[in-house]
């Protein structure tokens, strides 16, 4: 059973940085990408970044040159390093796997429990 567990969320003003951790086990699959998502109040879960089964990044363009998404050597710890946060960047942070792709909602295979980010002005 796959397990993804989320950590290093928490409340910053903006301009501030944060580190977020996703801790990767149990995965019956043998190849997989790992990805952050991101849901707002009244929104849908969107895509924020992943790390493809290549290793290949993807970014929203919302995040592009704020955000940055690595991986572990051994695939089971993934990271986001929030920059320059904004208040607009609030919301709760999701860590994602699939087999196939990790871009958008209907291709994840499992969730982590999340981990709140709050941005204040």
């Amino acid at each position: 059973q796959v397990r993804l567990v989320e950590s290093g969320g928490g409340s910053v003003q903006s301009g501030g940085s944060l580190t977020l951790t996703c801790a990767a086990s149990g995965f019956t699959y043998s190849r997989y990408c790992l990805g952050w998502y991101r849901e707002q109040p009244g929104n849908s879960r969107e895509g924020i970044a992943s790390v493809a089964v290549d290793d290949s990044t993807t970014y929203a363009d919302s995040v592009k040159g704020r955000f940055t998404v690595s991986i572990s050597s051994d695939r089971r710890t993934l990271y986001l390093q929030l920059n320059n946060l904004e208040p607009e960047d609030s919301g709760i942070y999701y860590c994602a796997s699939s087999g196939w792709e990790c871009t958008t909602v209907p291709d994840i295979w499992d969730w982590g429990q999340g981990t709140q980010v709050t941005v204040s002005s």
